[in-house]
């Protein structure tokens, strides 16, 4: 036995490592939202140099998958772009898994558009006309006199219901809205579509594709998505990215992972990836503010 093997065995013991099967002390499964699945891709990368005998894997697949996964058992931690739904919640109590939230970072929603498109702003208003069928034509909002193709994230996605409820205010899309099985796919099909318009945590953005700048107060105030701005306060799609997991199945290793969520080097990681470390406030509303490097 290495010298490290026997540290991680005091620490397992140290935090009440019981008798189960020993494979299942040394890994976390994650399992859900895109969004964060490059974060959590960076983590488990960083532990498995910094704690080798710790096994990490990452999958995504939307946040809802992640929930069910949870009540399955075939993951530690469900990744989460939203909070859990009223029948996420009933599906949980009727199956009797106890459910505790932890609040991993901040991120902005990004509209983006093919390099080549004009376009360099939107209002919310005519970011909803053209989700929901109204506007068809670039050039009905000053751009190419070509057709629109809006792509989407499909329902069970957590950015889909982000969307949907924040620059749709909970309208329906229209029917010729493209729905895509993931983030990386909308990036694929944006960047090759010249007349295409999807929406993107900021992690995601590249040179690739082009994001707009939005406007949330009917055309006075355009704001472009990026760190600075969410660490200002002052772009308004922000949301928080959570990790659910289930408090009747503490391991020792997922004790491990998040204690390490909480060290000031996985909060610089958390803003050199793009994405926005939080600071939360203690309080019953569960609001949370940016807490930038």
């Amino acid at each position: 036995m290495t010298v490290r093997l026997i540290g991680w065995s005091i620490v397992f013991f140290l935090l009440g490592c019981g008798q189960k099967n020993q494979a299942d002390q040394y890994r976390v499964k994650i399992k859900g939202s895109d969004t964060l699945l490059p974060l959590s891709q960076l983590f488990a990368e960083e532990l498995s140099i910094k704690s080798p005998e710790l096994e990490v894997s990452v999958i995504g697949g939307g946040t809802g998958v992640g929930i069910i996964s949870l009540v399955s058992g075939t993951s530690d931690i469900a990744m989460a772009s939203r909070k859990l739904s009223l029948k996420e919640k009933m599906m949980l109590t009727d199956a009797n898994v106890p459910i505790t939230e932890k609040v991993v970072a901040l991120d902005a929603l990004a509209l983006i558009v093919h390099p080549d498109n004009p376009i360099q702003q939107l209002t919310r208003e005519q970011v909803e006309a053209i989700y929901t069928g109204k506007i068809t034509r670039w050039s009905q909002v000053g751009g190419q006199d070509i057709p629109i193709v809006a792509y989407s994230r499909e329902s069970s996605s957590g950015t889909h219901e982000f969307f949907k409820s924040s620059l749709l205010h909970h309208k329906e899309f229209d029917p010729s809205v493209l729905m895509m099985p993931a983030t990386g796919a909308i990036m694929q099909s944006v960047q090759q579509t010249s007349g295409a318009i999807g929406y993107v945590g900021i992690a995601y953005l590249s040179p690739q594709v082009r994001a707009l700048s939005l406007s949330w107060d009917q055309g006075e105030t355009f704001i472009q998505p990026n760190a600075t701005t969410v660490c200002q306060g002052i772009y308004p799609f922000v949301r928080p990215l959570q990790y659910y997991f289930r408090s009747d199945k503490l391991t020792p290793a997922l004790k491990f992972f998040l204690n390490y969520l909480d060290k000031p080097s996985t909060h610089q990681l958390i803003q050199s990836s793009g994405f926005i470390p939080i600071s939360a406030t203690a309080d019953s509303t569960s609001n949370y503010s940016a807490d930038c490097l």
